[in-house]
């Protein structure tokens, strides 16, 4: 019976071999349902980075089994106290909860619903965020009751479709408008003398990103928070790349980043990119994508594919994207329902 499950935490610090078998082979189940043209990644990396505490949020992992496998995961996030967006996100709470396909439709999401609920309590939040990119997940989203905020757009660009003298007329081009101001490229980690600068420059570009009706605070990177994220891309095999430009006051007035593993050969991941305001119409976005390209293509001949994602309504980044050849893949929306309304819900259960 549905009511005998009891979800059960998973202590990464101290889960025996038993338990990280049946958590990496739902993992597997999933992967291959949602991401089967993704790279996997290996069961040592995915254990490294979750016995590592975070300085910064509180990690929470959790499982329902049954005759030792297990059938639904659901893991929860929210800010501590030590992170610097702890005023303004500490109301936030984040969850992620997946079912196995043959057990859907029993009841076993709703299982999470009292449990997440406790957890937000525990932690003074007030409103839960869930995603969703799958059928299955948009329908649990709105079965809840919780609120679409942001739509992201995630789309791939075939590299051997690359139009290459196009992305060479960019960077010339942002060159000749722009002479005094510097490209930049960085492989691996940054020097630890740019951390303090480039963590208030990407704070502040950061905070530029569209997110439409979605509740969140400042985003802050930090010095300590670049050491956590490089010593934890080294434990995982991530290897970052930077492109930035730098006005001639040193500002630094544009960023774009990408990462590559080595178990994903094939994919590169685009992350970040984002210009000043008070640079924008110099076509420097256009410039430092280029530049980014053609460095990686010398980098990683081998490799097929970059994958990112932007807000539906960031308009000039997804005008960039199109042009360089990018198409959509898939939909994500970001949910959210208040603490209030979550146990109204629990109510009519």
């Amino acid at each position: 019976m549905i009511t005998e499950l009891v979800p059960v935490r998973l202590d990464p610090a101290t889960a025996d071999a038993a338990q990280w078998k049946r958590f990496h082979a739902l993992r597997r189940i999933r992967h291959a349902e949602l991401r089967p043209d993704d790279p996997l990644r290996p069961d040592d990396i995915v254990e490294k980075n979750m016995k590592k505490p975070s300085p910064f949020e509180f990690h929470h992992f959790f499982e329902i089994a049954r005759d030792g496998a297990i059938l639904s995961s659901c893991f929860g996030e929210s800010v501590a106290p030590t992170n610097p967006e702890y005023a303004t996100n500490k109301h936030l709470f984040w969850a992620d909860a997946y079912v196995r396909p043959d057990q859907r439709r029993k009841g076993i999401g709703q299982r999470w619903l009292s449990l997440i609920a406790e957890l937000m309590d525990e932690n003074g939040c007030t409103v839960l965020g869930v995603g969703a990119d799958n059928e299955a997940g948009h329908a649990f989203a709105k079965w809840l009751g919780a609120k679409p905020k942001l739509t992201d757009v995630e789309s791939r660009l075939q590299l051997d479709k690359v139009d290459w003298a196009m992305l060479e007329r960019w960077v010339k081009q942002g060159q000749e408008r722009s002479p005094k101001t510097r490209l930049e490229i960085y492989d691996g980690r940054l020097p630890e003398e740019m951390w303090a600068d480039f963590a208030a420059q990407r704070t502040a570009l950061l905070n530029t990103m569209p997110l439409e009706d979605l509740d969140l605070g400042e985003i802050i990177v930090t010095p300590e928070k670049i050491r956590d994220w490089v010593e934890r891309a080294d434990e995982q095999g991530i290897v970052w790349h930077q492109v930035l430009t730098r006005e001639a006051d040193l500002t630094i007035s544009g960023m774009t980043d990408v990462e590559w593993t080595p178990y994903g050969r094939r994919q590169i991941q685009q992350q970040f990119t984002g210009v000043l305001p008070s640079a924008r119409g110099r076509g420097i976005g256009k410039w430092i994508k280029a530049a980014m390209l053609l460095h990686l293509r010398e980098l990683y001949p081998d490799a097929e594919f970059v994958v990112t994602g932007n807000a539906h309504t960031n308009a000039p980044m997804l005008k960039i994207n199109s042009a360089l050849g990018f198409e959509p893949y898939r939909t994500a929306v970001d949910y959210q329902i208040t603490r209030d309304e979550l146990g109204a819900k629990l109510k009519t259960l």
